[in-house]
């Protein structure tokens, strides 16, 4: 339990510590840090779908099921008669 609390505490810092150095970035440098953020946030978009693509394109279609005998009605009393018995 230690080892979660240590992990979950060094996400806490961390994320507050990124929080206070890109607003400093964007204090300091607004069109640039902006325009790298815009960039990272639509090529990993771009990256995803890209990745759903490809595994889409590539994976070959499943195996059809093979289909069970369709039940006729007379099976279907003879199989409650027996469960009756």
């Amino acid at each position: 339990m230690n080892k979660d609390r240590a992990i979950g505490t060094a996400l806490l810092v961390g994320s507050v510590v990124g929080i206070i150095v890109y607003a400093w970035l964007v204090y300091a440098f607004p069109v640039m840090v902006l325009q790298v953020t815009a960039f990272v946030a639509v090529a990993g978009v771009l990256i995803i779908l890209a990745w759903i693509g490809w595994t889409m394109a590539t994976t070959p279609p499943p195996v059809p099921l093979e289909s069970e005998p369709a039940l006729t009605q007379t099976d279907t009393v003879a199989g409650s008669e027996r469960k009756g018995q």
